[in-house]
């Protein structure tokens, strides 16, 4: 019987050591909170490897088409063989 009752108690220094942690986490909040936006931020955040590669892509594009123009608007060497006839 003598055990229930015990176990039953908390010691004073566990309650001490949980105040303590709790007011140990009440100041850290703020800090915990700041870190993890800040974590976030970065992860959500467009680097300059995304940026480049998005710049190459409209410039590989830009240039395709370019080159589509100017072979269809280019006469061929055939065709101005035939006019020079």
């Amino acid at each position: 019987m003598g055990r229930k009752d015990a176990s039953a108690t908390k010691a004073p220094v566990e309650q001490y050591r949980k105040q303590i942690g709790r007011q140990d986490y009440k100041k850290n909040k703020p800090v915990l909170k700041a870190t993890r936006l800040k974590a976030e931020a970065k992860k959500t955040a467009i680097g300059i490897k995304e940026v480049f590669l998005v710049a190459v892509a409209i410039l590989v594009l830009m240039l395709a088409f370019y080159a589509l123009f100017y072979l269809n608007l280019v006469p061929s060497s055939e065709s101005r063989e035939d006019s020079a006839d």
